[in-house]
């Protein structure tokens, strides 16, 4: 998301615009590899990115990259042991399963899908969970989607693929063809069948299965709206009738629309949200009572790393909501250079935790009282 009109700067850009396909497969196989680690707040390091450049422009295979990828972390010790690790692991895996051209339509390969992109990582990887889960949503104002229960994961994973197999899309439009793509991958996406890792399995599978129907996913869609993604199954899984609040697929369609007929429809993540946007004086008051530890948590909670949610809890502490700033502010206060200034106010407004201000000058935004009212 661009913050005046200073976008982050794509590593793979010149090769999305070649005329060379392959090039540009490659490059988009590594956008949304590296772009689906958001959803579990997940940055690669500039290694992975110098890695993917170099299979990108054909020096390299996806296996020499992925194999490049593991044997870093495997042998230099200087390598940051975190989850920075995960990351460029998992984008090269990902990467690597997108260049494949074969593909199997069942829960044995969705099984394998996940041991591929997770083994070494979790100790379950491929294997089905055999406890309980809850997870609290931002979107759902720390709610939880009602997902499979352990006992009866494996069944209801080979009902749902069965049931989709004896689909018949004949005769259905494209709107009818996204409606029923948007229920399909909500509904195995809420058995979150692993322990761990089933928006980025989940993500890799539907790809493959799209793909596979002689739909075109040659995009950015995923690279850049993965935590949409993610944020608008859940939705799709959610029902509150005290709230008055139904399960619907219509934000996942939205997105689907984006992907397979390349309309432009806004993904915002805020819009999802259960309780609405707040306005008034009333949300600006009780934001106000906010401790720099509340926001960098509430930041946290929507999607950001820690290091990114602290920097824009130390911008939240300085300006409030009475102050407007500007990226410059932002260098200042946070004693950092344009680029990750803008990288942040990048981040910031993807989520809706600031909002552009105009008649100020070029520049100028304010942070959103709404955004850290409805948080929990």
């Amino acid at each position: 998301m661009a913050i005046n009109n200073e976008p982050i700067k794509d590593p793979f850009e010149e090769y999305k615009k070649e005329k060379d396909p392959t090039r540009q497969e490659r490059a988009y196989a590594w956008s949304t590899a590296i772009g689906l680690q958001a959803v579990d707040a997940l940055e690669t390091s500039e290694y992975l990115i110098n890695v993917a450049n170099r299979n990108i422009s054909g020096e390299i295979t996806v296996s020499e990259a992925q194999a490049l990828v593991e044997s870093y972390y495997r042998t230099d010790r200087k390598a940051e042991k975190t989850r920075t690790e995960e990351a460029d692991v998992v984008s090269s895996r990902i990467a690597s399963l997108l260049s494949q051209n074969g593909f199997v339509f069942s829960p044995g390969y969705y099984l394998h899908i996940h041991e591929k992109l997770f083994s070494g990582i979790y100790k379950h990887a491929g294997k089905i969970r055999d406890y309980n889960i809850t997870k609290k949503e931002w979107v759902l104002d720390g709610d939880t989607v009602i997902y499979g229960g352990a006992s009866e994961l494996r069944a209801t994973l080979e009902y749902d693929f069965s049931q989709e197999r004896e689909f018949d899309y004949s005769g259905l439009s494209m709107d009818g063809i996204i409606k029923h793509l948007a229920r399909f991958i909500s509904r195995l996406w809420q058995i979150h069948v692993f322990g761990e890792g089933n928006t980025r399995t989940t993500a890799v599978f539907f790809i493959m299965y799209l793909r596979s129907k002689g739909l075109n996913v040659t995009n950015d869609i995923f690279a850049k709206n993965a935590w949409y993604f993610r944020n608008s199954m859940v939705r799709a899984n959610y029902t509150n009738l005290k709230k008055g609040i139904h399960e619907t697929t219509e934000y996942l369609e939205l997105f689907l629309r984006n992907l397979l007929l390349g309309e432009n429809n806004p993904l915002k993540n805020r819009t999802m949200h259960i309780s609405g946007l707040l306005k008034g004086q009333a949300a600006v008051n009780s934001a106000q009572e906010i401790s720099e530890e509340q926001a960098a948590r509430i930041l946290a909670d929507s999607g950001l790393t820690r290091k990114t949610a602290e920097n824009g809890a130390k911008l939240f502490s300085e300006f409030r909501f009475d102050r407007l700033f500007s990226r410059s502010d932002a260098v200042s206060v946070l004693h950092i250079t344009t680029a990750p200034a803008t990288a942040l106010l990048n981040k910031l407004h993807a989520i809706g935790a600031t909002e552009p201000v105009n008649g100020f000058g070029k520049g100028k935004y304010r942070l959103s009282p709404a955004f850290f009212k409805t948080k929990p």
